[in-house]
């Protein structure tokens, strides 16, 4: 279990974490989300012991996390820290740099689990190229197959599939994922990338300008966001009165997504239609509901300047008419 109680820290005056506490337990996979620049990758540094407190404590497992002050080579031994710089030997092999603190002693063992790693992360076919001659993606990869080489208990990411394509990323999503839970490796993972997020997630954490706004059950916090910050985190989000999509005397906003913003022909509230943008299966419509802007999903292109009548499930209005 990771435990952590009342937390702050600041750079010089600056605090960038203020009183943070939760825990996360064994095996779980926890998203770290908030705007750019409110703590998440500081979050990260503490919890590795990377830098020292200015209050408060943590422990992994009931044994104190102490920083650069207390250990001559900061860091946890049984973490591993992902960062965005990758850190690896750029005149060295890919399945050296993974290899590197694997031990020599049983060489087919450590072949084994270079080769299992290389799997993972779809590098076998690059195991002897030189890193200085791969692109920033295959960096990545390269760096979080190292994170993984000696089997961390918990597993810290920052942003780990930023530079990868897109046609890339979804697999690596998987086989990374699949392999955590196989093995019972907890993670705490800060993106920006509602993905990461909602598909491997099993809580997330939200932080707004180095404090914690919840702790939640990844789909309850989407489905039914606190507030516009939170659920604008998870991408498009409309903030809608009430009086403009439901016959409720009612002078309060409602949170909405644009795939539940319906067109009806028969619908009372009309907006007009200002720009269609493509999104492959679907358009992103841009239209104007009663003076406001709004974003809705809609099976095809719809013209500019085109007044349509749009719903809101009564389902969705009663659970978040109170926001």
């Amino acid at each position: 279990m990771l435990k952590i109680d009342n937390i702050s820290f600041a750079y010089d005056t600056l605090p960038v974490l203020k009183n943070i506490s939760f825990t996360i337990e064994k095996g779980q996979h926890i998203a770290l989300i908030g705007a750019s620049g409110c703590g998440k990758s500081t979050l990260l540094k503490v919890i590795y012991g990377l830098l020292d407190l200015d209050q408060g404590e943590l422990s992994w497992n009931g044994n104190k996390i102490l920083g650069p002050l207390f250990n001559l080579v900061p860091g946890e031994e049984n973490m591993k820290y992902l960062s965005q710089g990758f850190e690896l030997q750029s005149y060295r092999s890919v399945a050296e740099n993974i290899g590197q603190y694997l031990s020599n002693f049983e060489p087919e063992l450590k072949q084994g689990r270079v080769n299992e790693l290389l799997e993972i992360v779809e590098m076998a076919s690059f195991a002897d190229t030189k890193v200085e001659n791969l692109s920033g993606g295959q960096k990545q990869r390269v760096a979080l197959a190292k994170a993984l080489a000696k089997r961390p208990e918990l597993l810290l990411l920052d942003e780990p599939f930023g530079n990868i394509d897109n046609f890339r990323r979804s697999s690596l999503r998987r086989n990374l994922f699949r392999y955590l839970k196989r093995n019972k490796i907890t993670s705490i993972t800060a993106t920006h990338d509602k993905t990461d997020i909602l598909s491997f997630a099993d809580q997330t954490i939200v932080i707004r300008q180095g404090e914690v706004l919840t702790k939640e059950n990844t789909i309850t916090l989407y489905k039914n966001p606190p507030d516009y910050y939170i659920a604008s985190l998870f991408g498009e989000v409309n903030k809608i009165k009430l009086s403009s999509i439901s016959a409720l005397d009612d002078t309060g906003d409602i949170l909405v997504y644009p795939h539940e913003i319906k067109v009806h022909p028969d619908a009372k509230n009309k907006a007009r239609v200002k720009k269609a943008y493509f999104n492959g299966n679907y358009y992103l419509i841009e239209a104007v509901l009663d003076n406001s802007l709004i974003f809705f999903n809609h099976h095809s292109k719809l013209m500019a300047r085109e007044m349509i009548g749009v719903t809101v499930a009564d389902e969705i209005i009663e659970k978040r008419k109170r926001i």
